[in-house]
Parts: structure tokens; C-alpha cells; sequence
């Protein structure tokens, strides 16, 4: 988290239809589908669900056919300005992972157990990303299918221990935190590990893309819309394997 790119973007325009609940100690934005049966977890950049980009996102998920929510994973702290003037170190200190990961599993355990969906999926972007793929370690993976852009600091030893539980990854081609080499090694351990993946690859784009792109620019809206649709493709193809 220690790089302006997370903490920059574009703000899209739109209006968002879900609304704000209390959802297993967090305040969680819902929307889509009333049923249970599948339920998506997006969890978010740094900017949260007050950032409406977020929101859109799940809101065209949920138009797919699920329930889809969004914890505040930040608990209320989320970052607000989208000119890199945020203190990078602090932030990175007060969400950093010893406090993240407890809260989200918190969140997702009792999710699961409680309303029981036939199908749960998670989206991990940015500072989500490696909370996603925390959620999916063997032997005992919370999630049946995760889809991850343009991850923050993802852990290769987490990636070994993800088993059979599918992973989709869209990454950019310039980003100064999952970098090219990270980017290959990530590939290789997944490749030796036999791990169920897709690994996509965004050319002219950078880190965050996927949420805050500017939209304005052909090749950036291209590649923000077609990862969602992977994302909507990798979910309905594992909820109906």
C-alpha cells in the first residue's frame, strides 16, 4: 500500500441502487438479488463503499444474479482524496493486515454459516486483493471461487496453500506493486501448484484501473469493463460446475 497508485483515480458517474445495512458487525452496502443461494464479498479499495465506482461494480453484479456486499473492511476510515495526498505510512499502519484480515473474517465466517448460500464468491481489488485470496487457503477455504485485479502486495505463500479453489487475476500492465516479476512468479507457483487460474494481463493500463480508471480513455473503459465480465463469467461458470 505504499505507492501514490493507491491512492489516486477517477470518480464515475452514476447512481448506485443498493442501500447501507448493518451486516454482521459492519456497515455493508447491498444490493441485487434477495436470494441466498449465491452471494459475492467485494472487498474494496482503499476508497471503500463510499466511493460510488464500488457501488456500480455491484450493482452490475448483482443485475447477474447474485447478492452481492460489500463490508466496510475499513471500518470508516476509508480514503476520500484521489490526489495521492494521503499519508501512505500511516494509512498503510492502521489497516494493516493484523487488524484487516480479523475484521474480514468476522465478517465472511459467520456470512457463510448464517445465511448458508449455495455458492459464495469473493472480489479482491487493489487493497482487497490479498484479503481475497487469504480467504481461499486449504484446508478449509471460505470461499468457492475468487477473482482478483490488480492485487496489493499479495503473498506468494499464500498463493501455494489456495488448492483447487479457483482463482481469476487481471492484472495491469504497469503497476509498480504487482509487477511484472511478481506477476511471474505469482503464474509459476500457481502453474507448480496445479491450481485452477486464469491470469489476464491488461496492456495500457495501470494499477486500479479496474475501479478508478479514467473511463474517458477507450483502451482504460475496454479493459475496467471487460474485467467484470470475467468476473461475472468465472462466478456463474464455478456457482454451476
Amino acid at each position: 500500500m505504499a505507492s501514490k497508485c493507491c491512492f489516486t483515480g477517477n470518480l464515475h458517474e452514476g447512481e448506485s441502487i443498493g442501500e447501507i445495512k448493518e451486516l454482521f458487525g459492519l456497515k455493508t452496502y447491498v444490493t441485487g438479488s434477495t436470494s441466498n443461494d449465491k452471494i459475492i464479498v467485494i472487498l474494496t479499495d482503499v476508497y471503500g463503499i463510499g466511493l460510488v465506482n464500488n457501488r456500480l461494480i455491484a450493482d452490475q453484479i448483482g443485475k447477474a444474479g447474485y447478492k452481492v456486499v460489500i463490508p466496510d473492511i475499513l471500518f470508516g476510515d476509508a480514503v476520500t482524496a484521489m490526489d495521492g495526498s494521503v499519508d501512505f505510512k500511516d494509512y498503510a499502519y492502521r489497516h494493516r493486515p493484523e487488524v484487516t484480515g480479523p475484521i474480514i473474517s468476522a465478517f465472511v465466517e459467520p456470512l457463510k454459516k448464517e445465511l448458508n448460500p449455495k455458492f459464495l464468491g469473493v472480489i479482491g481489488h487493489c487493497f482487497g486483493g490479498r484479503y481475497a485470496v487469504d480467504l481461499i487457503q486449504s484446508p478449509s477455504p471460505l470461499a468457492d471461487a475468487v477473482a482478483i485485479a490488480h492485487p496489493s502486495f499479495l503473498e506468494n505463500a499464500k498463493l501455494k496453500s489456495i488448492g483447487q479453489t479457483p482463482l481469476l487475476i487481471s492484472a495491469a500492465q504497469v503497476d509498480p506493486i504487482f509487477t511484472t516479476e511478481a506477476r511471474h512468479e505469482a503464474e509459476q507457483i500457481l502453474i507448480d501448484s496445479g491450481a485452477v487460474f486464469q491470469m489476464d494481463l491488461f496492456s495500457n493500463v495501470s494499477h486500479g484501473f479496474a475501479v478508478r480508471g479514467d473511463i474517458k480513455d477507450a483502451k482504460i473503459k475496454y479493459a475496467k469493463e471487460k474485467v467484470l465480465l470475467d468476473q461475472i463469467h468465472w462466478f456463474d461458470h464455478f456457482s454451476k460446475a
